[in-house]
């Protein structure tokens, strides 16, 4: 059955609308996003699609395919921060966004469907934020634009669910455009559309699922976003944005605290790294994008401390079968990695990953190619 299909037999009717928002793995920059910095993302084909109605009684009747239980009903005038609810937290967290703005949402049916791998690290929350977002902006005419839906659904996770993330996901999600990486200013949300066509290149980019589930609600991300707050505020800067490459040596002598000097450290050289990454592919260079991608994953496993050992492995294993660089994506412990490979090698190098898992006692990875796809949008 079709979502649309679906809705009308859970809810009697058939709903206004359908609309999709994608997950989206980052190519480069982690880490940076709640530092005011850049980052890089791609949108992927693997969509949250939502069939939603309006309603104007003040209920919000929520459900979704992909987990066991039947319809969750709430009363939007009642929605509080923080009051558990599982899944159904992120939709609801919009909707509270939403009214918090002082946007008249006054109710809604929704039934969603997701084909976003959740605990994979490539925004499976965002992408069911956006698409209640977008939805909600067209039935009930709020007018807000994909940047200010996007700033209204990371409040949701921010102050609703209770994972202080940064922006970047959601507006990969509700953004990027097909053919194109997204590169995104975090401190004022001004963003360019990055031609990023692989295929023409002779390249492909692999998403590895390590099938190790991270929770970012857990504290380590938190951790490591007070840890640069803290940084920033020993260096008399407004973020760590404000800290160049050039002028690094001399403000990690200024920090005492050596953990707080290791994540300094990596937010500053991964925002160069997208500018260098940006360099690359605006020079037509994509290949050589490759060894930043593997530095990346230096600074993330070493000075950031957020890999694994399934994250390591893919991408010791990925370069070692010939590949041109890898990097573990999203917010670590868990997750996925990329790798960038010549087509011609892509099967090769995801089988030596794939042996190496088995060899070291890991359950087999999943492995899909990343393709720059389009953001949210009504179907």
């Amino acid at each position: 059955m079709t979502v649309a299909a679906d809705f009308e037999a859970l809810y009697g009717t058939a709903p206004d609308g359908v609309w999709a928002a994608p997950g989206r793995v980052n190519l480069i920059g982690e880490y940076t996003d709640f530092n005011d910095g850049f980052v890089l993302p791609l949108a992927l084909p693997h969509t949250t699609v939502a069939a939603v109605s309006r309603r104007d009684d003040g209920v919000l009747r929520l459900h979704s395919a992909d987990v066991d239980g039947g319809i969750v009903q709430l009363t939007v005038d009642a929605l509080e921060p923080l009051s558990g609810g599982g899944w159904a937290a992120y939709p609801a967290g919009v909707v509270w966004a939403l009214r918090e703005a002082g946007h008249p949402v006054a109710g809604a049916d929704v039934h969603l469907t997701s084909t976003v791998p959740t605990g994979a690290g490539l925004s499976s929350s965002a992408a069911l934020e956006v698409v209640t977002a977008l939805a909600l902006n067209d039935l009930f005419g709020l007018g807000l634009s994909r940047p200010a839906l996007a700033r209204l659904a990371q409040r949701a996770e921010n102050a609703f669910v209770g994972v202080p993330c940064g922006v970047m996901d959601q507006m990969a999600s509700a953004c990027a455009e097909e053919g194109h990486a997204l590169h995104l200013d975090t401190r004022d949300l001004s963003c360019r559309q990055v031609p990023f066509d692989l295929a023409r290149e002779g390249l492909r980019l692999l998403v590895v699922d390590t099938r190790v589930k991270h929770a970012l609600g857990d504290g380590a991300y938190a951790e490591r976003r007070a840890g640069c707050e803290a940084g920033a505020r020993a260096l008399g800067a407004r973020s760590l944005r404000d800290v160049s490459a050039a002028h690094l040596p001399e403000a990690l002598a200024r920090l005492g605290d050596e953990t707080i000097r290791r994540y300094v450290r990596h937010v500053v050289t991964d925002n160069a790294r997208v500018e260098r990454t940006i360099a690359l592919l605006d020079a037509g260079d994509v290949r050589a994008v490759g060894p930043v991608l593997t530095e990346g994953h230096a600074s993330l496993r070493d000075d950031l401390r957020v890999s694994c050992p399934e994250l390591d492995l893919v991408v010791e294993a990925a370069d070692a079968a010939g590949a041109l660089g890898a990097r573990m994506t999203g917010g670590g412990f868990g997750g996925s990695a990329l790798v960038l490979v010549d087509t011609d090698r892509a099967d090769e190098v995801a089988t030596a990953v794939t042996k190496a898992f088995t060899e070291a006692g890991h359950a087999a990875p999943g492995v899909f190619p990343a393709v720059p796809s389009a953001g949210a949008r009504r179907l």
